[in-house]
């Protein structure tokens, strides 16, 4: 059984039995928007104006309270009655995707377990602040890094957390020189600032997540028009921030900007805050209906973070995220999206 879905634009195609709502669109040349395809990243959420679907199984960039408020994910749902549905944003404005080499510049170890990498391209490769990279490995597998700052000309920097026994960041990577190259596909992603909302910012990351969000706010600073800015990010311990000194130095550069450090294994020393960076925010704000909100880092994170934002009153169409473990398609072996 096939059924039919109308965009609220009024645009319409066919959903056959075996595919999702993302896959038939597709095929019909309406590019909605999406990332993973495999229901983590929350990219493609659509809203169900009609109809009903239903999954294979649950996926888990969905929230139950995004589900209640008729909210589905377009790469995992299928059609259980003839829909209307009101897309999410759209990707036109992306820059276009190249494949090209990269040369490394500099690799130097920032903790036990991060190394910043500097890549340098032939020619200057446009992107918006929060998309990320793949590397093409000889065995035909990629690997996932997000940009680590606002684009400066052909330089790129990249904070990679070391997979043990990873065959990029352990066995390759951990041994490569400067002047080495990388085979490189960029940018990818849909996770960016969106300055049209015009709303304060809330930026909340765990561990390499920091790397897109800190693209983010170095693409703001000194800007007149940016908006108030709150900083979360969650480590284990306080070896961990390493650019705790260089956020915290933005003060004066972004508008009202606060900076608050969470770590979930603190030592006794630490004086800041502790637990878990999203129950951090819950006890921090009653109110986030005026907030756009950047969740970056573990799946477990974002998914409890979204729960518990919605429940105080979060817009669900200003929650944007990027899952490591989901948004790249990474092998489960070496979850070496880190940035």
């Amino acid at each position: 059984m096939s059924y039919q879905v109308q965009l609220e634009s009024g645009e319409s195609f066919t959903v056959n039995s075996d595919e999702t709502v993302l896959q038939a669109a597709l095929r019909a040349d309406l590019n909605l928007p999406h990332d993973c395809t495999m229901g983590g990243c929350g990219t493609c959420r659509i809203r169900l104006l009609q109809g009903n679907v239903a999954y294979e199984e649950q996926p888990f960039g969905l929230t139950p309270e995004e589900e209640a408020e008729g909210y589905a994910l377009a790469c995992q749902a299928r059609p259980q009655s003839d829909l209307v549905i009101a897309p999410g944003r759209t990707a036109d404005a992306l820059p276009e995707v190249q494949r090209t080499s990269a040369s490394i510049k500099a690799i130097t170890a920032v903790t036990d377990s991060v190394l910043h990498l500097v890549l340098e391209t032939p020619e200057p490769v446009p992107f918006l602040p929060g998309q990320y990279m793949n590397v093409h490995l000889g065995d035909g597998s990629t690997r996932s890094f997000s940009m680590a700052s606002a684009p400066d000309g052909r330089q790129l920097d990249f904070h990679v957390k070391r997979v043990p026994g990873g065959q990029f960041t352990e066995s390759q990577l951990s041994q490569a020189q400067p002047g080495q190259t990388l085979d490189v596909e960029l940018p990818l992603g849909s996770f960016h600032l969106h300055r049209e909302d015009y709303r304060p910012l809330l930026m909340v990351a765990t561990g390499t997540g920091i790397a897109p969000i800190r693209a983010i706010l170095q693409s703001l600073l000194d800007d007149p028009d940016c908006p108030p800015v709150w900083l979360y990010w969650g480590m284990r311990s306080e070896a961990e921030l390493w650019l705790a000194d260089e956020l915290a130095s933005w003060r004066e550069r972004l508008y009202e900007f606060q900076f608050v450090p969470v770590l979930s294994r603190a030592g006794a020393q630490w004086q800041g805050r502790r637990g878990h960076v999203q129950d951090a925010i819950a006890m921090d704000f009653d109110d986030l209906s005026e907030h756009a909100i950047y969740l970056c880092g573990a799946p477990e994170m974002v998914h409890q973070a979204k729960s518990a934002f919605i429940v105080r009153g979060a817009s669900i169409d200003h929650l944007y995220a990027d899952t490591f473990n989901f948004a790249h398609q990474l092998e489960p072996v070496e979850q070496e999206q880190a940035a």
